[in-house]
């Protein structure tokens, strides 16, 4: 896959000019040169607790918090996506990595049908910007919207003002945005998804993460996420991973996500770190291959196999 150049990035508007050379930088940094995102999310500590950490199907290194910095400075990601405290306590012994700040959050105690969801902030962006001062690797923030709740205009009010601070200081960002409460009856409705993509442009996210639609009868969900990634516009749209499943049944569905679906790239947690270290690097190489390095399926299993190595 072609490198960008400098010069071929786009920059917002509303990026400072003091700050363009910086946000340049950190887009060629969180997308190693090539516009497509690799998202390592490392944000469900909070999300999920500890369920998604151990138990039946996760490898016993998974219960180890420093098992994601060591698959994201080993393997072969775009950034490291993560709460402010958790980067800050490893962070200094995991230099290489690009982290991307998760900078809202929420448990699964209260489930939707409970409450309508909100994930409030956990810290304005000064915290976040003298950590980058300090020298932490910093690319990005990201930020959790669930539209269709009762709090959706917090939320969205709450994301368009970090993304104007953020955007203003060369920061990317990147929109976690999840239809979901009383009121959403098919979270992964493709009209609705799209919808989704159109608010995280409206609001001038980078990128944004939505869960694939459902498929249906006549039309696969890679078929159906065109519309999605056509609503996106200029801001580039990347699936959830989800749960875990076999390697080339995930990597089968990344590849119809960007070639067919005209994604952006991928946003992989849960189905990266429950693997063994050794297993987990080796995914993030196939994964990489397809969404950096526009490898088909099957070189993609070959990498994950260990039969070739893949490095951009």
């Amino acid at each position: 896959m072609p490198l960008l150049t400098a010069e071929q990035v786009r920059v917002p508007a509303d990026v400072m000019p003091e700050a363009r050379d910086v946000y340049i930088d950190n887009m060629l940094a969180a997308t190693r040169g090539t516009g497509r995102l690799m998202l390592f999310a490392c944000d469900q500590k909070i999300e999920h607790m500890n369920g998604d950490f151990y138990g039946e199907g996760i490898h016993s290194d998974d219960n180890d918090p420093e098992h994601l910095f060591r698959i994201g400075s080993l393997g072969t990601i775009g950034v490291l996506a993560g709460q402010r405290g958790l980067i800050a306590r490893y962070a200094s012994d995991y230099p290489n990595i690009n982290y991307l700040v998760k900078m809202n959050s929420k448990t699964n105690l209260v489930p939707s049908t409970a409450d309508d969801p909100y994930s409030p902030l956990l810290t304005s962006l000064e915290p976040v910007l003298a950590m980058r001062e300090a020298g932490v690797n910093i690319v990005g923030v990201g930020y959790t919207i669930y539209l269709g709740s009762e709090y959706e205009a917090t939320m969205m009010s709450e994301a368009g003002e970090l993304i104007a601070d953020s955007h203003a200081n060369g920061l990317i960002v990147v929109l976690w945005i999840y239809p979901r409460g009383r009121s959403v009856k098919d979270e992964k409705d493709a009209d609705l998804i799209a919808g989704a993509a159109g608010v995280a442009l409206c609001l001038g996210a980078d990128f944004v993460k939505v869960n694939p639609p459902k498929p249906l009868d006549s039309q696969s969900s890679a078929e159906l996420l065109v519309r999605a990634s056509s609503a996106a516009g200029r801001t580039g749209l990347v699936c959830a991973g989800g749960s875990t499943v076999d390697a080339d049944k995930f990597l089968t569905q990344l590849y119809e996500q960007i070639h067919v679906g005209g994604a952006s790239g991928n946003a992989t947690g849960r189905n990266i770190h429950q693997r063994s270290l050794d297993e987990a690097v080796r995914l993030t190489k196939a994964i990489s291959a397809i969404t950096l390095g526009d490898y088909d399926v099957q070189e993609a299993l070959e990498v994950f196999q260990g039969k070739e190595d893949y490095k951009i």
